[in-house]
C-alpha cells in the first residue's frame, strides 16, 4: 500500500492562497525530497498532510486511507511521524523525559534502541533539552518521532543551522530509516546533500510543483541546482525547453 498520495491540494492561510493543486507521492521504502526557496510552500505541504493546516480542496491518502480531514492525532495514529522545523523539543525536560512524551506505538523502536542508534543522546540522557547542541536537539526530535514506530516519516529542514559534519550525521540517520523500511518525505534547503540520499525529488515554486522526477537526474543538472534558491516557474520552463532542444 502506497504510504502517501497527495492530490490537488489547495491550502489557504486566511485569504492567502498558499498551495496550488499540489500533488506528490511517496512509495514504500523511498526517500522523497521536497525542495524550493523560502516561502515556496514546503512547510505548508507537510502541515496539510499532518492535518495541522487542513487543505480547502484536494485529498491526502495515507496507506490507502483518506486522511484529508483527520486531526494530527489521528494522522499520527496511522503511522506517520512528524519532525517539525525548529525541533520543538522541551527545553526544561531531560533527554530521557523528552523521550517519554510520545505515546509509544507497538514496534521495534523503544528507548533502548533509540539510545543505541543515537549514542550521543545516551551520553546526555540526563541533560536538559536547552543544554544540547543544535545537532543533538535534531537527533532528539527524530528519536522522539521514531518512538511512534512510524511507517512514514515527515522531516522539515533537519539540517537547518547545523555544522556540515553534523549535517552528514543526521542524513546518515535518515538513510538508516529507509533501511529500516520507513518511507521518508524530506523538506530541505540543503539541495546537494538531500539529492544525494533521495530517490525522487519535487520542487515547489510559489505553491505549485514545477519539477517531479529522479533525484539523481536533478543532481546532475548543475545549472538548476545552483539556481534552486531562486527558482521560478518561468526559469524552470525555459530550462525544460532548452533541455528538449539539446
Amino acid at each position: 500500500m502506497m504510504p502517501l498520495k497527495v492530490e490537488g491540494l489547495q491550502t489557504f492561510y486566511g485569504k492567502s492562497h498558499i498551495l496550488h493543486n499540489v500533488g506528490l507521492t511517496v512509495n514504500e521504502g523511498e526517500i522523497v525530497v521536497l525542495l524550493g526557496r523560502n516561502g515556496a510552500g514546503k512547510t505548508t505541504t507537510l502541515r496539510s498532510i499532518m492535518g495541522l493546516t487542513p487543505p480547502r480542496d484536494g485529498h491526502v491518502k495515507l496507506f490507502g486511507i483518506d486522511a484529508t480531514r483527520m486531526s494530527p492525532y489521528q494522522v499520527a495514529g496511522l503511522g506517520v511521524g512528524y519532525v517539525p522545523e525548529g525541533r520543538k523539543i522541551f527545553a526544561n525536560l531531560t533527554v530521557e523525559d523528552n523521550l517519554r512524551v510520545p505515546v509509544a506505538r507497538p514496534g521495534p523502536w523503544d528507548t533502548k534502541r533509540v539510545f543505541q542508534t543515537f549514542p550521543r543522546l545516551a551520553e546526555r540522557r540526563d541533560n536538559r533539552g536547552r543544554q544540547l547542541s543544535g545537532g543533538e536537539q535534531e537527533m532528539l526530535s527524530i528519536a522522539r518521532a521514531l518512538l511512534l514506530n512510524p511507517k512514514l516519516l515527515l522531516l522539515d529542514e533537519p539540517s537547518q543551522g547545523l555544522a556540515p559534519l553534523i549535517v552528514k550525521e543526521v542524513f546518515q540517520i535518515i538513510q538508516t530509516m529507509r533501511k529500516e523500511g520507513i518511507s521518508v518525505l524530506l523538506v530541505e534547503q540543503n539541495v546537494r546533500v538531500s539529492l544525494g540520499i533521495a530517490d525522487r525529488a519535487y520542487v515547489l515554486d510559489d505553491g505549485a510543483i514545477i519539477y517531479n522526477g529522479s533525484a539523481a537526474e536533478l543532481a546532475n543538472d548543475e545549472e538548476r541546482v545552483r539556481s534552486m534558491a531562486g527558482a521560478s516557474a518561468k526559469e524552470w520552463a525555459i530550462g525544460d525547453h532548452e533541455s528538449a532542444m539539446r
